[in-house]
């Protein structure tokens, strides 16, 4: 195994294609791109995986209704739709897994040989629910009105002869591991909610269905009357992601994952079945599962119905990639519910993007140029060193908003230093040495703030570091380095150019 300190494997879930990415799709991606984007920031080996999970029945219904004859040039077709517009918004991924590669199945079929090996698959036979929306068997305890709550509809009566994982085995070896690894299942209510469910709900859980049933799946290895259960195959995709299955070297390096990023909603499969299936198969649990919640559009559930769906490219292009990925971790406290508003997205763009940041670094080059003609002056004493701890106290605990906080406490002081020494005065009076070091302190606090703000606006940091004039060997630096104050060369010429964020029209 790898140096856990020097690598850091995460996940999104994997994405059913039945349809194109909204803006709760990319919203978890978005948190797992920053995480990825930050560990690389500290010099970390990054392998950050998603995909879309295609041996669905959802997929199937999706390919029937546009009319398409071949499932495979239909999965073929949403699969680029997927890579494309992760592409679009620049999501530095660095593999796509899908469910119908040769790669998946091998590892599944491994992982499927392993637990029969330990006598934890048994035949029997499913009576039952089955919700299609959830790709999940259901109890009439998890029923309103005899519907599935997330989706309104009433499940199908089920009865087939299936296989069976012995869930309800690991019992009490989950309860202790979840007791004895309080961060393992993050934010701490949905920890809760996993440990009441394992503790008085959690039953043996059917694993496969009957071929006729299903046009999709990979089959029951020794038995092609049954496929493998959706969601016991694509669990597996954090493993065959990293080559389990297909390369030794590659899982032994990267596993356990350090986390998955997954929706409140499929909690129980990552938090309960998903550890299980890894005990069974005598493999590592993931470090850590973080649930975070849903949110509404203006206020309403997000449904095609209601004619909401927000599609993010669209708003990225109008908006820009950044102040998107902004808004999203900046709104929304990660792991809790929040709403997601058009109105609240211009405000805070105009507000503490247009206002508070860009205007903060056009009046700072600009006066750099007008008063030290364009150059840096020499280093001033200062220090953000414990703004730093706290904004990586906040990035190692997927604390977004507070990390952001953070930085905008530095925007908010050095707004304030400028009221307060009023530069241009300085400059008028002749107080040449105080002038000198108040610009050197604004223009620092810049730099520092736009490589915390790296992971979350990239392309903002770009042109904020060409706009400081910062070198590319301060670019190369080693993370500890670059968080040293005194970054800011003294002679360095800025180059101010235009405003990072052009107003918003009403």
């Amino acid at each position: 195994m790898a140096d856990e300190n020097d690598k850091y494997y995460v996940t999104t879930p994997i994405y059913y294609v039945n349809d194109k990415p909204h803006i709760g799709h990319l919203y978890t991606t978005i948190a797992a791109d920053v995480l990825a984007s930050y560990h690389r920031l500290r010099g970390e080996e990054v392998l950050f995986l998603t995909g879309t999970d295609e041996n669905s029945q959802k997929n199937t219904e999706a390919a029937e209704k546009q009319g398409y004859e071949d499932i495979q040039a239909f999965l073929d077709m949403m699969a680029e739709t997927w890579k494309k517009a992760f592409a679009e918004m620049k999501i530095t991924n660095d593999d796509f897994i899908r469910t119908t590669e040769g790669r998946h199945r091998k590892g599944v079929e491994k992982f499927w040989a392993m637990v029969k090996e330990t006598g934890d698959i048994y035949e029997g036979e499913y009576v039952g629910l089955y919700c299609t929306g959830c790709e999940a068997f259901l109890n009439e305890s998890d029923l309103e009105d005899g519907k599935c709550v997330m989706h309104k509809k009433a499940p199908q009566e089920l009865k087939e002869k299936n296989y069976f994982f012995r869930l309800s085995a690991y019992r009490e070896r989950l309860l202790a591991y979840i007791d004895e690894n309080p961060d393992f299942i993050q934010p701490l209510s949905r920890r809760n909610e996993v440990r009441s469910y394992v503790d008085k709900f959690m039953e043996d859980i059917s694993i496969s269905r009957d071929v006729g049933a299903v046009k999709v799946g990979i089959p029951v290895p020794g038995d092609d009357t049954q496929v493998i259960y959706v969601w016991f195959d694509a669990l597996i995709n954090y493993l065959t992601g990293v080559g389990f299955g297909t390369d030794d070297a590659k899982f032994d390096k990267w596993w356990p994952a350090d986390l998955h990023i997954v929706g409140k909603d499929i909690i129980k499969f990552h938090c309960a079945l998903w550890p299980a299936m890894l005990m069974s198969a005598g493999l590592p649990l993931p470090k850590r599962v973080f649930a975070h919640g849903f949110f509404t559009i203006d206020g309403d559930k997000m449904s095609k119905s209601l004619g909401n769906v927000i599609d993010p490219l669209d708003v990225a292009r109008k908006y820009g990639r950044d102040p998107l990925r902004y808004f999203l971790l900046r709104e929304i406290t990660f792991g809790e519910d929040g709403d997601f508003s058009l109105k609240r997205l211009e405000e805070r763009y105009n507000g503490e993007l247009a206002n508070d940041l860009g205007n903060l670094l056009h009046r700072t080059l600009s006066m750099t140029e007008k008063y030290l003609s364009g150059e840096v002056s020499a280093v001033a004493d200062g220090s953000v060193q414990e703004s730093w701890d706290r904004y990586d106290a906040a990035m190692q605990s997927a604390d977004f908003s507070d990390a952001l906080e953070t930085v905008w406490g530095i925007l908010r002081s050095s707004n304030k230093l400028i009221d307060d020494k009023k530069p241009w005065v300085l400059a008028k009076e002749g107080g040449d040495s105080e002038l000198s070091e108040v610009m050197y302190v604004l223009l620092e606090r810049l730099r520092h703030i736009a490589w915390m703000l790296k992971p979350f606006m990239p392309g903002v940091t770009d042109r904020m570091l060409e706009q400081l004039g910062v070198t590319e060997s301060d670019k190369r630096k080693e993370y500890e380095d670059r968080k040293l104050w005194g970054g800011m060369i003294e002679g360095t010429s800025i180059a101010k150019g235009e405003p990072l964020f052009p107003r918003l029209e009403e």
